[in-house]
This record gives structure tokens, C-alpha cells and sequence, in this order.
């Protein structure tokens, strides 16, 4: 629900009447987007969930919430295309890498760098806010390929999660535009 306005200076100003065009679809709207709801964050590993924000099919691409309660490993991996972070509590990195992103740190990773993700031991749980755009190619302990993780197992991985937690894989088809 929008907050009634107060004493800012546009108040008084009229919404646009027909905001959405032809063909359009409404945006995506998450309050609490970083929640403790356990049920709504998909394990990507033992010790790492993901929480599904936004799922674009089209773009092979989601936007979603990176979770690790105490230290934690994704996995090895490689993305074709760029990949944004903002961390929002904890502390996590990459093995390859000497920064360690704590709450406020952006990273942007280019197309092709492997990496394996871990989130540190910390006085807050890992959250970290992530715009994928897929595939992820999955790598060995030799940095080899060996698997791919894209945006249709990304969705297959999410309605499943969802239907047997009872949230419901409904409600992953209103995160996709």
C-alpha cells in the first residue's frame, strides 16, 4: 500500500492515469525482500540458499537473494555474461579473489572469471543481492566444465522447492516478466 503523503513538496500531484502501456506487465514488489523465512529461499547448496525475486525466461536472467546463515560454499563456477552484487549483511568472496565483501560492498563480475563462493563466519548471516544472467557453467576442482545451471533449472529448482514447502510453485510464475 503507498504511504499517504505528507508535507512533501509534489504532494497534491495526480498520478499518470494509464501508467502501464499496452502489453505491459506490473512490477515485481517485495517489502521485505531479505526475509528469515527459511521456506522461501531455495538450497543451491547444503549450506547456501537462494531467495527468487525476479525470473526472466526471455533474458535467461533473475534477480534474487544469495543466503548463507553461517559459512558457506556455492560452489565452482564461471559466468558467460556479467553478473552485479550488493551485499546486505555478512561477509562472503571468492576464493580466487583477496577482497571480502561486507554489508555495502558492490561487485561487478565480468563475463568468464571463475570463481568459487564462500561466505565467511560472521555475526550475521550472508545476504547478498545478485542479478544473474545465466548460464552459470558449473567447474572441477580443476577449473574444468562440467554442468550448466541456467534460468529454466533455476525455475524447475524454485517451483519444486516451493510446492514441497508449502509456499506454493505458483508463486514463482508471479516473479516471471
Amino acid at each position: 500500500m503507498m504511504s499517504e503523503a505528507g508535507t512533501e513538496f509534489w504532494r497534491g500531484l495526480k498520478p499518470i492515469a494509464d501508467a502501464l502501456k499496452p502489453d505491459a506487465q506490473p512490477e515485481v514488489f517485495h517489502q521485505l525482500a531479505p526475509i528469515d523465512d527459511e521456506r522461501y529461499y531455495v538450497p543451491l547448496s547444503p549450506t547456501v540458499g537462494s531467495r527468487p525475486l525476479w525470473i526472466s525466461p526471455r533474458d535467461n536472467r533473475w534477480a534474487d537473494i544469495l543466503w548463507a546463515r553461517s559459512a558457506g560454499l556455492v560452489n565452482r563456477h564461471y559466468h558467460p555474461h556479467e553478473v552485479f552484487a550488493y551485499t546486505i549483511s555478512g561477509r562472503w568472496g571468492y576464493l580466487e579473489q583477496e577482497w571480502t565483501a561486507t554489508a555495502g560492498s558492490f561487485v561487478f563480475e565480468t563475463p568468464g572469471e571463475g570463481h568459487t563462493l564462500v561466505a565467511y563466519e560472521s555475526d550475521e548471516p550472508m545476504r547478498c543481492f545478485f542479478v544473474v544472467k545465466g548460464p552459470l557453467i558449473w567447474l572441477d576442482e580443476n577449473g574444468d566444465s562440467c554442468g550448466h545451471f541456467d534460468v529454466h533449472d533455476y525455475l524447475a529448482l524454485c517451483r519444486k522447492h516451493y510446492a514441497e514447502t508449502g509456499v506454493g510453485a505458483d508463486v514463482i510464475d508471479t516473479l516471471i516478466r
